[in-house]
């Protein structure tokens, strides 16, 4: 695996070169889009300053797109973003390099699900605190029904540096869309980056939620088995959520952070 980051490394922005007119039109309204999910992340504080990561294929190629190892999530922008092969290998001009632990994580699900176009992982305090929880997540609200049965869970094996750690986690993932990094963190699969940007919102949501849930003390109403079931197939049906919602999104951040796609 080539270029990848030290901590030290870094570079100033204006060292960026622009990618618009360089790429196909397909690569650059990926890279468009999953630099708004990166200002989404952060708005919605879900961001860990220059940790975790998101990275979405860009079409007809063997490839994906990976934050630079040095930018805050509100600066990413669709230039920024580095093209990386399923070896690692960096595939764009840039003066970053990349998270060796975020190159692990995603080239496992990428490489192991074909289905599956976007990969978000978050370390927000609600999502490690449910990480660190054995039960992992409940279903106590109309929310949480959306994740019933719909979780997979993986086991902390310490900084993912090791390659070995890639065929364990898709393993663990199997056919879900969401995944508790236990001890660690949260992760959604998404089939595109509106869905999978949905997804980690919604797990958000819940983990809070259910945190001050459990911190009341009160006893936790669980519907039964048949209900929850009931519950997420019915949002499984509901495919067009995150379609709905996303240019929403995109219209907030020209407002309050515009400059992604740049």
């Amino acid at each position: 695996m080539a270029n990848v980051a030290n901590i030290e490394d870094f570079a100033p922005l204006d060292a960026i070169p622009s990618a618009y007119g360089q790429v196909s039109h397909e690569e650059w309204e990926t890279r468009v889009n999953l630099a708004a999910c990166y200002r989404l992340v952060d708005l919605y504080d879900m961001s860990d300053m220059t940790r975790t990561h998101i990275s979405a294929k860009i079409p007809e190629e063997e490839a994906f797109l990976l934050n630079p190892f040095g930018l805050m999530f509100n600066e990413i922008t669709a230039s920024s973003l580095i093209k990386v092969d399923i070896e690692g290998n960096v595939l764009s001009d840039s003066p970053y390099k990349i998270n060796p632990a975020g190159y692990t994580i995603h080239s496992a699900v990428h490489e192991a699900r074909e289905d599956i176009n976007c990969v978000l992982h978050t370390h927000s305090i609600a999502g490690m605190a449910i990480s660190a929880i054995e039960c992992g997540f409940l279903p106590i609200s109309q929310h949480a029904m959306r994740l019933y049965n719909r979780v997979a869970y993986h086991d902390y094996e310490g900084l993912a540096f090791n390659l070995d750690e890639r065929e364990r986690l898709a393993n663990d993932l199997g056919s879900h869309h969401c995944m508790v990094l236990r001890n660690h963190g949260l992760l959604t699969a998404g089939r595109t980056i509106d869905e999978a940007f949905s997804l980690i919102f919604y797990m958000e949501k819940c983990a809070r939620s259910q945190l001050q849930a459990m911190a009341s003390g009160a006893k936790l109403i669980i519907p039964s088995d048949e209900v929850c079931e009931h519950a997420a197939k019915q949002f499984d049906k509901n495919v067009n959520i995150s379609v709905r919602d996303w240019p929403g999104h995109l219209r907030r951040l020209d407002s309050v952070n515009p400059g992604f796609r740049e």
